[in-house]
């Protein structure tokens, strides 16, 4: 059986949900081999293999931690080399969709990025993508070379398939190319104890008709009753009520989670592109003509205000 490349999106060893959901799809169209890198990537071998890695290649160098993207590209380029893969998938994030494009280039591949779903073709694994902000679906392939694909969170089940997953040492030997941008310091991102707003499975935002920042705490209490992430529209975050990284749309994320829901939010394009993949959608909204009200599966005609603190009490009386 051909064997696909999955590119490991990890923390210190803890693996992140996004490449368990790739093995799922890897073995819908071989068997997978997991390429992880940096520091604590042996330690990934664990969960790797009890979602179907066959095999886990690692490679830790200081490169990977003080140098931009070229390190990691150049020991990807290398995993491909010595497996000869039929595809390489990638989670799809601004990094790695560079990773991926670069790779692409190198091995004088096609590349698809944020891929929704992945299947088998006789001809090479179809990619199921949203285009036009949204507004269609398209299937395509990679027509030339061994295909990258980036696929984005939420598009696969978390599914156990336990194999082998016998670790080796990748060797990686590293270009002029790979010391150009080197990073000289880091600030650690402040934790608030939600999910990861591209990985979440539930994911409540609000936008304009929060009106004002101290009135987004009735967003976060309903996100936190539902273990959600908070999310912002353009307008809020232009106003300066929620932080830009919160932001969902076209210049900020694209979600995909199993539940969405928009409170105060009207629904222009720009909102739409980064949220209509949601699996179930939910919209709050006291204008009844408002646009997001035409993709919702759930609509409620009302004040956010009356509306989302009942909710949140529902929720958490139905939690006990």
């Amino acid at each position: 059986m051909a064997e696909i490349l999955v590119y490991v999106d990890h923390v210190d060893g803890a693996v992140r949900k996004p490449t368990l959901e790739l093995l799922t799809l890897a073995r819908r169209l071989g068997e997978p081999v997991a390429v992880a890198l940096g520091n604590g990537a042996a330690d990934t071998a664990a969960a790797l293999a009890e979602h179907g890695a066959v095999k886990v290649l690692t490679a830790d160098a200081p490169e990977f931690a003080e140098y931009l993207v070229v390190p990691k590209v150049e020991a990807l380029q290398a995993a491909y080399e010595a497996v000869s893969p039929a595809a390489v998938l990638v989670p799809s994030s601004a990094e790695n969709k560079e990773i991926a494009a670069r790779l692409a280039v190198r091995i004088g591949s096609g590349i698809i990025t944020d891929a929704v779903d992945l299947e088998a073709g006789d001809e090479g694994p179809v990619a199921t993508q949203s285009a036009f902000a949204a507004s269609f679906t398209t299937k395509s392939r990679v027509s030339k070379g061994t295909p990258v694909i980036t696929v984005k969170p939420n598009s696969a089940p978390v599914e156990a398939a336990p194999a082998a997953g016998a670790v080796e040492a990748l060797s990686v030997s590293f270009s002029e190319k790979a010391h150009g941008t080197k990073v000289t310091s880091r600030t650690p991102r402040e934790s608030t104890g939600r999910p990861e707003l591209t990985e979440a499975a539930i994911v409540v935002s609000g936008g304009r008709g929060v009106n004002g920042a101290e009135n987004f705490a009735i967003i976060e209490a309903l996100a936190d009753s539902l273990g959600a992430a908070v999310g912002a529209s353009r307008a809020a975050v232009d106003a300066g009520w929620y932080p830009h990284s919160n932001q969902v749309g076209q210049t900020g994320k694209s979600v995909s989670p199993q539940l969405y829901i928009a409170s105060g939010i009207s629904g222009a394009i720009q909102h739409r592109a980064g949220m209509q993949t949601s699996k179930t959608i939910v919209a709050i909204n006291k204008d009844a003509e408002a646009p997001i009200f035409d993709l919702v599966d759930y609509g409620v005609v009302g004040d956010l205000f009356d509306v989302v603190p009942q909710l949140t009490e529902e929720v958490k009386t139905r939690k006990g």
